[in-house]
């Protein structure tokens, strides 16, 4: 007889699961929910709400959770706190779109802007699941790569961060082609979230923005750049190399830094306004800050906004 017992494998941790951001996330539930009734009871809101929807079922009250949807007659028999949950307003449904174009490839650091943005979108992925709604996951370069329907429940999460770990940079970005398909893919309005560098044709990105908002989307986009890319801090003789295309160019950056920075101004206030005009949230990411920080700051200053 053999004593010798044989240890079961434990589960392999998701890679971009990082537990040090998810446990300092964890405290930006009431935040984000906060966030998210905001958003959907605001000047986007459906004018079906409250009104012709149907009652779906009864959830139990969370701090933080708005008063006014309490079930007093619930109460009365239970003495317990109970909200009305009505069919429009189940859940939201959070499409993460990742650019994993070859520009999302630079990095000055530890991580790519690419690496940087899968964890970005799976902490988003885990925040949105874990207060009750659907998240789902799209990955495109110069076209659709992979694409993983929404879903509330905990095992999105590991299949969204599973997803990330196969994700190569690939050249061409088409985010402008991008917004359209999704915005002929998606037929309940609820969230999109966009995370990349935005190296696209402007014009065309804007109009992308532009349909999904017609069609009653809320859009986020998480405009994610390495801090070199942001300060230009290179010296000496420099050749650079685009990561897009095979062209080269040998220069001296401090012959050109304040006029790349100028340039840089200008795109980024050009995008900024875009999305100011239809009212899409912009956020800018460098890449150097963490994901945590990011988030936080973000929500903080979207809830003070509503």
């Amino acid at each position: 007889m053999n004593d010798s017992t044989t240890a079961s494998a434990s589960p392999k941790q998701p890679r971009y699961l990082d537990p040090a951001i998810i446990q300092k996330i964890s405290a930006l539930e009431l935040e984000a929910r906060g966030v998210v009734e905001g958003m959907r009871i605001g000047v986007h809101k459906s004018p079906l709400r409250g009104f012709s929807t149907e009652f779906a079922y009864h959830r139990p009250y969370v701090p933080g959770d708005p008063v006014r949807h309490v079930d007093w007659r619930v109460f009365g028999r239970t003495e317990r706190y109970y909200l009305k949950q009505y069919e429009a307003e189940t859940d939201f449904t959070a499409h993460l779109l990742l650019d994993a174009s070859s520009s999302m490839h630079y990095r000055s650091g530890k991580l790519s802007k690419l690496e940087y943005a899968k964890y970005l979108a799976a902490s988003l992925a885990y925040l949105i699941v874990t207060q009750r709604d659907a998240a789902g996951l799209a990955v495109f370069d110069g076209e659709l790569r992979c694409y993983i329907e929404p879903s509330s429940t905990l095992t999105i999460i590991a299949n969204i961060a599973g997803e990330l770990e196969k994700i190569e940079p690939v050249p061409r970005t088409n985010i402008a082609a991008l917004l359209h398909e999704f915005a002929e893919r998606i037929t309940r309005r609820g969230f999109v979230i966009l995370i990349s560098d935005l190296l696209d044709h402007v014009e065309e990105f804007a109009r992308g923005l532009e349909e999904l908002r017609f069609r009653g989307h809320n859009v986020i986009v998480f405009h994610t750049l390495d801090p070199f890319e942001l300060t230009f801090p290179f010296d000496g003789a420099v050749k650079f190399k685009g990561l897009e295309d095979q062209s080269e160019l040998l220069t001296r950056p401090q012959r050109i830094r304040e006029a790349y920075l100028n340039e840089l101004q200008k795109l980024l206030q050009q995008i900024k306004g875009v999305c100011n005009r239809a009212g899409v949230d912009y956020v800018l990411v460098d890449t150097s800050r963490s994901v945590d920080v990011v988030l936080s700051s973000y929500l903080m200053s979207r809830s003070q906004t509503l």
